[in-house]
């Protein structure tokens, strides 16, 4: 029986071979469909619980007659072309479309409203958009501010100036020639969430798919195998679901289910992976905290799963630990951002796998925990997590803005802005990103672990922290809390939090102010926006 590689003999070992010539677009629909057109890519679970399934044949013909419809329009090479649409087929379709004219896709989450449509349709110049009913009436309040928008492709069918998706593909040619893209020709460019500051546009050449592969294959050992079937609820405009699973997965023939949902439900979601046979699942912390929260405890789920992978924030020991129980197996916690996605990570086959740390880097990617100067930091020495150029994931450039993309390096370092500790045995500690940490008397505390002990009292369903001004200490720690149901907030309540924490972590690390809230303000990808807690006060 052959032997299972290390860890360090696949990093050691691993060299990238990216083609002279590679187009996504080629990559995620034509590739498999030239083998065999029938085989399955999208598994489309449609509102009334019927299935639509689509091959990979399907979104060649699809992606090809989109692409005729939008060259038609006067979109060239080089254009920007916005996706503005839920989990669907159309998605694939118009993204690889683009990329085939050599255009770059703009992906968008159908929940941003029209400011936020506004200003990166308008900062980008997008002169086409890809969208449904819901999204072409958010798109008319702002209509008269984007004058470079002459496309407009309506999934639902023509309504005004846009055209019926469906009425102009009938009428197109089946067949396209893609343009003969380089790897790190623009293909893409992502809008990071803007958590501090106006989001920036990452533009990302053809590469950044393949260059996903490793960190992908790592967290779900060995994908793709017989009967693998992906499935995330992460909005496909977010990296996560667009690079962490929908397009990484196509290129390794691997289908993907298409779920357009308004909002994540434990229940919906566990009958949805059981009735369709989900084997692998990226599944961003929050939601997996929304299943903790709504699970039985001390029972395991009966489920066809054999895989999950998990980033966006941090997972904390609690959650990991309570993942291991419930599904048998443990999840597997990636790092990235949306300018450098999947360049750190766990793989539980591997022996990378601890609670409370990030893992170490994918093979493929140099990563290290470096000074301000640049120098890398000793074992146990905080710092900011970075990633040597050149690599296949990285951005290319931000949008129009030379000045954030200089700032973005220390010398070959594209610096993250997080802030991490390597451990000696070379696994990283996730401490916080670095506008969010906290000083208070002298110490430097990292937000996660607050939070994660938080939310292991009976009471929390979900927690925040962050430092608030405080004469004496620089900063106290004050914790933003939604209780589960059944509890109320008191004074006694708040005080046995306070004393909860205090007991598990520190003195200086509990929270000395709690707020009572509804629900947390997040980003689409279900980050928390600790900026917005921080002007509450």
């Amino acid at each position: 029986m052959a032997t299972r590689p290390t860890y360090d003999q696949l990093y050691d070992g691993f060299r990238w071979n990216l083609p002279a010539r590679y187009n996504f677009g080629v990559d995620v629909c034509d590739k498999w469909a030239a083998a065999d057109p029938g085989r399955p890519a999208i598994l489309h679970r449609l509102p009334d619980r019927t299935l639509r399934r689509v091959s990979y044949g399907m979104l060649r013909d699809a992606s090809n007659r989109l692409a005729g419809v939008l060259r038609a329009a006067g979109v060239g090479p080089g254009d920007r072309v916005a996706v503005l649409l839920p989990q669907s087929p159309e998605v694939v379709a118009a993204h690889a479309a683009a990329a085939k004219l050599g255009a770059l896709s703009l992906p968008l989450a159908a929940l941003f409203g029209p400011d936020a449509l506004d200003y990166r349709l308008a900062d980008s110049a997008a002169k086409a958009i890809v969208l449904d009913a819901a999204g072409l009436a958010k798109l008319r309040t702002v209509r008269d501010r984007l004058p470079h928008l002459s496309a407009i492709v309506c999934v639902d069918g023509p309504d005004g100036e846009a055209l019926g998706y469906h009425e102009a593909l009938s009428r197109a040619a089946p067949d396209f020639e893609a343009v003969a893209s380089a790897p790190d020709d623009p293909a893409m460019m992502i809008y990071t969430s803007g958590t501090t500051g106006q989001p920036k546009g990452a533009v990302h050449g053809h590469r950044v798919v393949l260059g996903h592969l490793p960190g992908v294959t790592f967290a779900h050992h060995g994908l793709p195998r017989p009967d693998d079937l992906m499935w995330t609820p992460a909005d496909w405009a977010w990296a996560g679901g667009l690079l962490n699973a929908l397009l990484p997965s196509l290129s390794l023939g691997v289908p993907v289910v298409a779920w357009p949902h308004d909002r994540f439900v434990p229940e919906e979601a566990l009958a949805m992976v059981r009735e369709l046979g989900v084997r692998n699942a990226f599944l961003p912390p929050t939601a997996l905290r929304m299943l903790k929260a709504a699970h039985r405890p001390g029972t395991r789920y009966d489920l066809p799963l054999r895989s999950i992978m998990s980033a966006g924030e941090t997972l904390g020991p609690d959650t990991y630990a309570w993942a291991q129980e419930a599904f048998g197996f443990p999840v597997n916690e990636l790092f990235g951002q949306t300018e450098c996605n999947l360049v750190l990570g766990s793989s539980a086959t591997l022996g990378v796998s601890r609670p409370g740390v990030i893992g170490r880097p994918v093979p493929g990617h140099r990563v290290a925990v470096i000074r301000p100067d640049g120098t890398e930091c000793a074992p146990g020495e905080p710092g900011e997590i970075a990633v040597a150029r050149p690599d296949p994931v990285m951005f290319l450039a931000y949008w129009n803005n030379p000045r954030a993309t200089a700032d973005k390096f220390v010398g070959d370092w594209m610096t993250t802005g997080d802030q991490a500790v390597r451990e000696a045995d070379g696994m990283v500690r996730f401490v916080g990103r670095q506008d969010d940490i906290i000083t208070s008397s002298g110490y430097r505390i990292g937000p996660g672990e607050i939070e994660d002990c938080l939310m292991r009292h009976p009471a929390v369903a979900y927690a925040a922290a962050i430092g608030r001004p405080d004469a004496l200490r620089t900063e106290i720690v004050k914790a933003f809390l939604v209780l589960k149901s059944g509890f109320a907030p008191s004074d006694a309540l708040t005080a046995e939090i306070q004393a909860f924490v205090r007991t598990r972590l520190s003195a200086h690390e509990y929270p000395r102010e709690v707020a009572y809230v509804a629900a947390l303000p997040l980003t689409t990808s279900g980050k928390i926006i600790r900026r917005a807690l921080r002007e509450q006060g």
